[in-house]
């Protein structure tokens, strides 16, 4: 675990966190665990480089939020990877964080449809994913299997989903909080748009585990007639939840309000404290090396019918960089004798 700073004081600190950064914190006395984390530049960065409807583009922001909190966590060299497969206008999305802290993403959708859910008021996130799935993956390299985690994409947002999992597979209770805002600035060139996102992720971890129990789980095979014994929530985490429910968005946003601030304002009565924060880049792992050996890699039947107006275009989806080669640069170099 990386090395804690001290308590944060009786007072409220003063400082104001750097942007693109995830912060852990613990709040020892309510057996509580979490992180906090704060875009700026990187998630309007990676927002910028498509030209996304804005109800998307919060969309795409929210989900690489989720995917930093719970990719974060990951204490060796590897990605975490969130996708959706739905039947929504946003049928895809794809967020891709590698440790220590660079994250990449794309969506695809309808224009038609996401056009016709802005127009008649009905682009919130759950109207844009609809139905299907959402997969959470863990890869720690070619020598190692990957771990994967599914739920269901019930028609809301991902807040919810990330609820519905940690209930169903992991039983932790857990609390996520997701914000994504556009922000106008005036300048001397006139008005800009630019992005900012936040997110809080609070779980309860006590070492009994039998206080983890959460009331409405399924019963699942136990048989009918039988009546369980009721399960009342903990109130470490009926209070640690309450706590969590009282952050508005503004504060997850707002870059004059520090994760410290806020961390001291839900838990200072109890004591918070905080860890070594991490630095967050809109990073992508293309290049144009990598690009020219995936050409090379298809039958030369399928490179000519790339080929246009005499060259083979190829554009990233995450990044939206394009990669223009000759037919001749990509063709396949015969093994030597």
């Amino acid at each position: 675990m990386p090395a804690a700073h001290p308590d944060i004081p009786a007072r409220a600190p003063a400082a104001v966190s750097p942007d693109d950064t995830v912060l852990p914190f613990q709040v020892e006395a309510l057996d509580l665990r979490g992180r906090v984390v704060r875009f700026g530049p990187a998630i309007d960065t990676i927002l910028s480089r498509h030209n996304y409807p804005p109800p998307v583009a919060k969309l795409v922001g929210e989900a690489i939020v989720l995917t930093v909190l719970l990719g974060s966590t990951l204490k060796f060299e590897g990605r975490f990877i969130l996708q959706t497969q739905s039947d929504g206008p946003v049928r895809m999305l794809v967020i891709d964080y590698t440790t220590p802290g660079k994250v990449r993403a794309c969506a695809r959708f309808d224009k038609t449809r996401v056009a016709d859910a802005i127009a008649s008021g009905a682009a919130d996130a759950g109207a844009l994913l609809g139905r299907g799935h959402l997969a959470m993956t863990i890869d720690q390299g070619p020598d190692s299997a990957r771990y994967q985690g599914i739920v269901a994409l019930e028609g809301k947002d991902l807040e919810h989903a990330a609820h519905e999992y940690f209930l169903r597979s992991e039983q932790i209770p857990t609390k996520v909080r997701l914000a994504v805002a556009e922000q106008l600035l005036a300048s001397a060139d006139g008005a800009r748009h630019r992005w900012r996102a936040g997110g809080l992720l609070l779980q309860f971890l006590p070492q009994a585990a039998e206080r983890a129990r959460q009331p409405d789980l399924d019963p699942g095979d136990v048989p009918e007639g039988v009546e369980l014994p009721v399960t009342l929530e903990d109130d470490a985490w009926v209070e640690g939840r309450s706590l969590v429910a009282t952050v508005e968005d503004l504060e997850l946003l707002d870059p004059d309000v520090s994760t410290e601030q806020l961390l001291y304002r839900l838990f200072h009565q109890r004591g918070v404290r905080v860890f070594r924060s991490r630095n967050l880049h809109a990073q992508c792992s293309c290049s144009r090396e990598g690009v020219e050996r995936m050409l090379r890699s298809f039958p030369q039947d399928d490179r000519d019918h790339m080929v246009e107006n005499g060259k083979i275009t190829v554009t990233c989806e995450f990044c939206n960089l394009t990669y223009v080669f000759a037919p001749m640069d990509v063709r396949e170099v015969p093994p030597a004798s």
